[in-house]
């Protein structure tokens, strides 16, 4: 019976069953739509969830393809303003540092013409001698310049120091917070007499030592001391800092305090040599 029943449904046969029935549809749709309206019902139900699914994932794939692109596309963006930030922020770092060098030069070109009647030769600190930037520097002068040592040395603030060697295109400059230096110094105003003594280890503090002043001196915290004209090194009226702290020495004779110098060691980079040294009559 299977046999039969095989035999006679052959593909062909089959295929010309579908074909008439497609055909009967066809023609019964030109006269009702009750006998295909179930057959388009049932299509729908399986083929619009389907056609929904494909469409959403289209969809999806579209917008996830724009959104990629719109990511990548902000961060070039991004890394475009990234770049031009950095650019900015070297630009202005660059002028901050011009402006300060013209502020030196301006404060340098003061001085200059506060100290008119001294010639004087500008120079660049290039390196330090010692173990303390603060202590002494070299310079990019020598003698072939001019320089010769106990020339004084000054900045657009005040005093630095003095020139202790010297040789062919550098010499080296000992600053007034050095150990081992001592400058005959006065007050401004009141004349006072007094020595300013380097002391290397109370610079983290911003000062260093203002000693031997009379017991009867009438110098004040806040006054300017400049060097004396008594100083055999120094030449008269540089200002080197302002006194502070003053009190009496335990032996009633005498007065001593601070000084914070007028020069900004930590930030110093030009200098000026006056080139005429202080003549002393023996």
């Amino acid at each position: 019976m299977n046999n039969k029943i095989k035999n006679f449904f052959t593909p062909a046969k089959i295929l010309a069953i579908i074909s008439i029935f497609c055909a009967a549809l066809i023609a019964v749709s030109f006269f009702s739509d009750k006998l295909v309206s179930p057959l388009r019902e049932a299509v729908s139900f399986v083929v619009v969830p389907l056609q929904r699914g494909v469409n959403g994932l289209g969809i999806g794939v579209v917008k996830g393809e724009e959104k990629r692109k719109t990511i990548e596309e902000l961060q070039s963006y991004t890394s475009e303003l990234e770049e031009k930030i950095a650019d900015l922020e070297a630009r202005n770092q660059q002028l901050k540092t011009d402006n300060k060098e013209l502020d030196d030069l301006k404060k340098l070109y003061d001085m200059d013409k506060s100290l008119a009647d001294y010639p004087k030769v500008g120079a660049t600190i290039i390196g330090i001698s010692s173990q303390n930037w603060n202590e002494s520097f070299i310079i990019d002068k020598g003698s072939n310049d001019g320089m010769e040592e106990e020339m004084n040395v000054i900045s657009a603030d005040g005093l630095v120091g003095i020139i202790t060697e010297v040789h062919g295109n550098y010499s080296k400059v000992m600053t007034v917070v050095s150990d081992n230096s001592y400058v005959t110094a006065m007050d401004e105003s009141t004349k006072d007499q007094c020595t300013v003594k380097g002391d290397i280890s109370l610079l983290d503090s911003g000062k260093i030592r203002l000693e031997r002043m009379k017991a009867d001196a009438g110098v004040k915290d806040g006054d300017k001391i400049v060097t004396s004209n008594i100083s055999s090194k120094y030449l008269p009226g540089i200002l080197i800092g302002f006194a502070g702290e003053i009190t009496e020495d335990e032996t009633g004779m005498t007065k001593s305090g601070y000084l914070v110098p007028a020069v900004d060691f930590d930030h110093l980079q030009n200098v000026l040599v006056i080139t005429q040294k202080k003549q002393v009559t023996e």
